[in-house]
């Protein structure tokens, strides 16, 4: 929706005043001064729905299924699309969005362009609209589903990291997850770009079926991989992606390999916290699926301690389980509630190991420093949602960093297995 159209519209609630709201909030009353804006939001009022009859149109949060809203609405994504001067490179994926959009900014920026990493992982999308964005910036933003969900626009580089299934609860199926996954490709034109992992048989599938011009990954990455920061061979497809993109706007080979290798990762995304009396610890609580706990399952070795569990969301558990079989992890700490199910699965395919069930985070910390054996790994990624113990997966996270360091000066007399 452009500024125009959004100047017809006399009464606009804020539907959902988080991060994105509050941003939307200052874009409307910079551009549409004369409009009555309303707030509704659950936080302020379990009641906020009720209210969205009192407006004429409604700027809803991505968070907020599109069946509940009674009246017309577009979304902060909608408008930025509309509004946005620049070349707009949308991300998605069941994982691996957040890094590649991060690594796809960072390979621009250090070759001088001008580059916006905005949404989810930068500033709001509509705080980026101001008087310093022309038509030769870029703007790297992560797509969730949630936002493709009601899309109307699509980018002018479309990057798909991965596919499988995530947010049943929201969409209601796998099918209409990928419904809504496959929108970044709905209004691509001739003149745009799709890069796709084609290890993924179905993204292989949609985009024969786009009018975009198709790019799969580059294959040949500028460094080792021993000169990468980040690990794992799902990071590796994440670089490829990016690396492919930079190629596109003519960086470097010297540039994409010197970015590559100055790429960290990213907050509670395999992330090494350090070791602590002979014990690594991975911080993966972006891994809420059993697809994402086995890719770091893949590039690590040696793990001596798993943490899973959370929110149970119907998970087949049983390749995850004939992982951890096969990879020979003697310890498992399981949440609730999905841990029970995590449990079954193992048993089934053979487990001998320790089983140890917990809600605590900080619980769950001083088992693995009692049991986990020297020069091995505690692994955090828990191959379920966060919310049936924590708020989201950064406060679980950030809690197993806390306790990792709090613990760590007072475990020095407590017995450690090798």
């Amino acid at each position: 929706m452009t500024i125009q159209e959004l100047r017809t519209y006399k009464r606009i609630v804020i539907l959902g005043y988080g991060k994105e709201g509050k941003a939307t909030e200052l874009f409307l009353r910079t551009h549409h001064p004369s409009a009555e804006i309303g707030i509704a939001d659950k936080n302020q009022d379990k009641n906020y729905l009720s209210t969205l009859s009192n407006y004429d149109l409604a700027i809803k949060t991505p968070g907020i299924p599109k069946k509940l809203v009674t009246i017309p609405y577009t979304t902060a994504t909608n408008i930025f699309f509309a509004n946005t001067p620049g070349t707009i490179i949308g991300v998605t994926g069941s994982k691996g969005k957040s890094t590649t959009a991060s690594l796809i900014a960072h390979l621009l920026s250090r070759g001088n362009l001008d580059v916006k990493l905005v949404g989810n992982i930068g500033i709001p999308m509509l705080s980026a609209l101001n008087d310093s964005v022309s038509k030769t910036t870029i703007f790297v933003i992560e797509l969730s589903s949630y936002q493709l969900d009601d899309i109307q626009y699509s980018p002018h580089i479309a990057v798909i990291t991965s596919l499988f299934p995530e947010h049943m609860n929201y969409h209601g199926s796998v099918d209409l997850y990928y419904e809504a996954k496959r929108n970044i490709l709905k209004n691509m034109t001739s003149a745009d770009i799709v890069v796709f992992n084609p290890r993924y048989q179905k993204l292989q599938e949609w985009v024969d079926k786009s009018k975009a011009i198709k790019h799969p990954y580059d294959a040949l990455l500028p460094v080792n991989k021993e000169e990468l920061l980040l690990v794992g061979e799902h990071n590796r497809d994440n670089a490829r992606a990016a690396a492919t993109v930079a190629r596109l706007f003519g960086l470097d080979e010297t540039v994409i390999a010197e970015g590559l290798k100055t790429f960290a990762s990213l907050p509670h995304r395999l992330q090494n916290i350090g070791t602590y009396r002979d014990i690594t610890f991975y911080d993966d609580a972006i891994s809420t699926t059993p697809e994402s706990t086995i890719a770091a399952l893949s590039a690590l070795n040696a793990v001596g301690t798993l943490m899973v569990g959370g929110e149970n969301r119907g998970y087949n558990f049983s390749e995850l389980a004939q992982r951890i079989v096969r990879k020979n992890i003697p310890n498992i700490i399981l949440f609730p509630d999905s841990g029970e199910q995590i449990a079954e699965a193992l048993q089934k395919n053979g487990f001998t190991g320790m089983l140890h069930q917990t809600n605590d985070m900080k619980q769950a910390v001083q088992f693995a420093y009692e049991h986990t054996p020297q020069h091995t790994i505690c692994l955090l990624s828990t191959a379920s949602p966060s919310y049936s113990v924590w708020k989201n997966f950064e406060q679980k996270g950030d809690l197993f960093q806390q306790y990792v360091k709090e613990l760590s000066a007072s475990q020095q007399e407590l017995p450690c297995f090798s």
